[in-house]
């Protein structure tokens, strides 16, 4: 089984993996304002920690022919409204994914993992620098 979607084109195919369409939708995500970071798990810590940025941390997507589905795994800033929180990464992630790779999305889940207090948010910055 081939993986990604493939566009039919006159000169030969044109395919997109299912890796690019997770980091599209993990970008997005991270765009909007409230959320902290993806979660993603103890495959994306180990990762984190050999130094590795992954953009598709935290994202999981099935992509067919024609459409995709996008589930996501974020951590949501103390402070901020998590319904409206999730409703903008909806739809940013679903711009996002059919302004790019011309699919059409038809689910977007958004599962809030966890709340980023402060201290957490400034001790996380300063173990980056």
């Amino acid at each position: 089984m081939e993986e990604g979607r493939k566009l039919p084109s006159d000169l030969g195919s044109i395919r997109i993996a299912d890796e690019v369409v997770s980091i599209i939708a993990g970008l997005a995500a991270t765009e909007v304002d409230g959320v902290a970071s993806m979660s993603g798990g103890i495959a994306g810590g180990i990762a984190e920690a050999l130094g590795k940025k992954n953009f598709a941390k935290g994202v999981k997507v099935e992509v067919g022919e024609e459409e995709a589905a996008v589930d996501l795994f974020l951590i949501v800033r103390y402070g901020s409204r998590i319904p409206d929180v999730a409703w903008a990464v909806q739809e940013n992630v679903k711009k996002a994914i059919e302004n790019m790779t011309g699919l059409r999305v038809v689910r977007v889940n958004v599962h809030v993992q966890g709340v980023s207090f402060p201290q957490q948010q400034k001790a996380e910055e300063d173990g980056l620098k």
